[in-house]
């Protein structure tokens, strides 16, 4: 016999000043309901989904405010931000008092199980997510490569990948040759998969790096059809020479890596691509920002006018380089990644370019290898493949970092984990903010708790982290994706395919007011000059 349960849908009344959510009788099947079981630290536990939640007795935070309020949860998204909420039948309730509750985390840069160097890196669509969300992020922005140079191949590939998915996600599109059919297949990926940005490489010689030529046409390209360029700041030729001058000089362990690539060819390889885009007129993105001569070039061209965003990443911004030294090769070879950590003294400078606005967000570039992929490289720096943990440490290691210092505000940290990101790649306020019809991706906050960062514990894959041993105070102690609660209590209730493609428009807020650039550009070209015959 079919057992029914009642539930109740949602109205709103007001009633002495207290809102009140009720009755609209409704009668479900408990077929309907599914239990979710666990493993956590406290043995077994099972909750039962339901697709409306209250959290109450929190302090919503958005980048642009705060306040005492409740938020009310149903199929997904944001329905309510009000005082006073209460609830009756079928609405699970989650206290947060004294507890922050804010939009989840968005990183705009990841590689999930991207070939590189040989290599794969080591999380894929589900345990980089999963990693993830148990950290506070419920958006990522993944890099899809092409396919032999093929933007459609390599597309396709990342949609096959992304499969697995258990919370949403995007896709930047990297560029890595210039001919017709890269133009048509950037036009196709923009107007028909919504992908708004591309990524141009300006290192890795011989495999990804593109050419001053290539870029500029890329460039023309990403303003035509209102996709932001991206670019990985390196000079690679002066790469190579600096690899080929530390072997020569018998440097061949990781500290090899970032004495044979120093601030100096990021530096200029950030000047040389934002100059180019004020050459075209178009904005430009600069990933992982991670010295002081990058900053700088930043800086500069933020001052000027004109339009660039610079991203650091949370280990640019934590940690420096000393690890790499270490007498012990495991230690120090998880430590590599291009651009590399830098020398104490960048980081501090890109926290004060973080809290003052020059750099706008904060990424990962998560793209761990475990210990036996980097022991490829043990007697040859440049066989270890690139690449570093941080998906599931970034909202804790940015809250330690920048808010417990007092480096920025409550509304700071939401705005350069979330909303920045959001609206940079034109997906606000669908994400990265609490507010009725936002998606109801939401973390909550203890900033009386402690957390510690452990390989141990983590849920990549990976078998190393660079902040092992972290400690700090404050700790994500829930996050909601899609609505539905995937970490709490130190358990992650995930499930594979449970993703969503965010597809994301072109045109964003970066582009507005171009169209006046160019026309004053023309205007004082004072050209053609037409001269007598």
């Amino acid at each position: 016999m079919l057992e029914s349960t009642m539930l109740f849908g949602a109205t709103m009344l007001v009633y002495r000043g207290m809102v009140v959510l009720a009755v609209a009788l409704l009668v479900l099947s408990r077929a309907g309901a599914e239990d979710i079981c666990t493993v956590g630290n406290e043995g077994l536990e099972c909750t039962q989904q339901t697709s409306k939640l209250l959290i109450q007795g929190g302090t919503v935070v958005n980048a642009d405010y705060q306040q005492q309020a409740d938020v009310y949860i149903e199929d997904g998204v944001v329905k309510l931000v009000a005082p006073n909420l209460k609830a009756v039948g079928g609405v699970r309730i989650i206290d947060a008092t004294g507890k922050f509750v804010m939009p989840g985390g968005i990183d705009p840069h990841t590689h999930m199980e991207m070939p590189f160097m040989g290599q794969e890196s080591i999380d894929d669509f589900f345990s980089g997510q999963g990693a993830a969300l148990a950290g506070g992020t419920t958006m990522h922005i993944d890099f899809a490569l092409p396919v032999d140079g093929d933007l459609a191949a390599g597309y396709q590939a990342w949609e096959k990948k992304a499969e697995k998915s258990c919370m949403d996600y995007g896709f930047h599109m990297a560029v890595t040759k210039w001919n017709d059919d890269v133009a048509k297949d950037m036009e196709w990926l923009v107007k028909e998969k919504g992908i708004n940005s591309f990524k141009f490489f300006m290192a890795y010689k011989g495999a990804l790096m593109v050419t001053d030529e290539e870029l500029i046409q890329g460039f023309k390209k990403c303003k035509e059809l209102g996709a932001l360029p991206q670019v990985h700041a390196e000079n690679g030729d002066g790469v190579v020479e600096g690899q080929t001058r530390m072997i020569e000089l018998g440097i061949t362990g990781p500290e090899g890596h970032p004495l044979s690539r120093p601030p100096v060819l990021e530096g200029e390889a950030t000047a040389r691509a934002i100059r180019l885009a004020k050459f075209v007129n178009t904005p430009l993105y600069v990933v992982h920002v991670m010295s002081i001569d990058a900053l700088d070039e930043v800086s500069r061209a933020r001052h000027s006018g004109q339009r660039v965003i610079g991203e650091p990443v949370a280990s640019g911004l934590a940690l420096d380089d000393s690890k790499l030294w270490d007498p012990d090769f495991k230690i120090a070879a998880q430590y590599v990644m291009s651009p590399p950590i830098r020398a104490a003294g960048h980081s501090q400078a890109l926290q004060a370019a973080l809290s003052s606005g020059v750099l706008q967000l904060v990424a990962t570039d998560h793209c761990p290898f475990n210990s036996t992929q980097k022991a490829l490289g043990k007697y040859d720096f440049r066989k270890i493949p690139n690449g570093v943990n941080g998906v599931e440490e970034r909202m804790h290691i940015v809250w330690d970092t920048m808010v417990n210092s007092g480096k920025i505000s409550v509304m700071d940290y939401v705005r350069v984990t979330s909303t920045a990101c959001a609206k940079i790649f034109n997906i606000y306020p669908r994400k990265g903010a609490i507010l009725p019809g936002s998606d109801a991706d939401i973390i909550i906050l203890n900033p009386n708790a402690t957390t510690t960062i452990s390989s141990k514990t983590h849920h990549s894959r990976i078998d190393t982290n660079i902040y092992e041993g972290w400690s700090m105070k404050g700790n994500i102690e829930t996050t909601i994706s899609q609505g539905n609660v995937v970490w709490e209590k130190g358990n992650l209730n995930v499930q594979r395919g449970k993703g969503r493609y965010i597809a994301m428009k072109p045109f964003g807020y970066l582009f507005d007011g171009l169209d006046k650039v160019d026309a004053a550009y023309l205007t004082s070209l004072k050209a053609p000059v037409h001269r007598a015959s």
